[in-house]
């Protein structure tokens, strides 16, 4: 077997660098519903591609930048992030059954992606699109740079919140013992309502970034669950910088393999380094 350049395994990690970027922005607000609301949101990843479709909509039919969408999408999404905890907890839903009911939702909104987009294969065309930076003999795409920013951003800015202000500590009591919690005055239906808003607007950001850089279709929902499920695994339940800093070891795991194998060999990188995560760290999962 020849071993490519090192110039092409360079740009190869840099690309897994970017897309292990985006699933670290798309796990963080499935880490957080998971770690501190003990529900297992499938319907995250529903809420991601109907925000990137409503950026491509703005951006196409309304002239909007893209960047400006998210001035629209991330309020809209906070909104409807905790109607839906609202809904959940009204009937008092399981973190197991949570999975089931989200699931559902899932399919909802992709048949609404449907009826409104169609099945068709769906590319935001804008001024970032074609836009690079070369640094040596490496190239920077713009949209996976604003990508990896922004990641970066509200992966500190979650740190920083959950760590040093008392809404955050509030927030971790209340996960850690509800009664406890509960009995010191916290209330913990606001919280909750607070922080699945805020779940859903991370899923509103990380749509905008994944119409940035990749083409839509309905039916790849359901190809991002696995990989972003091993990143929010591998990177620790209520964690902000878990699931971006496993998201970038999947990410540059699997542009290595493919540069090094074949493409055909990348879906498995993910499950086996949290395979390998479980057998030799069990007590960090």
């Amino acid at each position: 077997m020849t071993l490519p350049s090192s110039t092409l395994l360079a740009q190869s990690a840099l690309s897994g660098l970017f897309i292990g970027a985006l699933y670290g922005l798309i796990g963080l607000g499935l880490s957080l519903s998971w770690g501190l609301l003990r529900t297992i949101n499938l319907a995250h990843f529903a809420l991601t591609f109907a925000a990137a479709y409503l950026c491509y909509q703005l951006a196409t039919s309304g002239a909007i930048d893209p960047l400006a969408t998210l001035v629209i999408i991330v309020p809209l999404f906070f909104v409807l992030g905790a109607a839906q905890h609202w809904v959940i907890a009204r009937f008092n839903v399981s973190a197991l059954n949570s999975l089931l009911v989200t699931f559902g939702l899932t399919a909802i909104i992709e048949a609404g992606i449907q009826a409104i987009w169609s099945a068709d294969f769906r590319r935001l065309q804008s001024h970032y699109s074609d836009a690079k930076f070369k640094l040596g003999e490496l190239f920077f795409p713009l949209p996976e740079l604003i990508t990896l920013l922004i990641a970066l951003s509200l992966s500190l800015a979650i740190w920083a919140l959950l760590k040093h202000t008392d809404l955050g500590r509030a927030l971790r009591a209340a996960a850690f013992d509800p009664a406890l919690a509960a009995a010191f005055g916290i209330n913990q239906r606001a919280l909750a309502l607070l922080l699945a808003g805020t779940c859903a607007a991370l899923a509103g950001a990380a749509g905008v970034c994944l119409a940035l850089s990749f083409t839509l279709a309905p039916a790849q929902i359901y190809a991002w669950v696995g990989v972003v499920f091993a990143v929010v695994m591998m990177g620790g339940l209520g964690s902000a910088f878990g699931p971006l800093a496993a998201g970038v070891v999947i990410g540059v795991s699997e542009a290595l393999t493919m540069a090094v194998t074949a493409p055909s060999w990348a879906p498995i990188v993910s499950f086996t380094l949290l395979i390998a995560l479980l057998l030799l760290r069990p007590d960090k999962l």
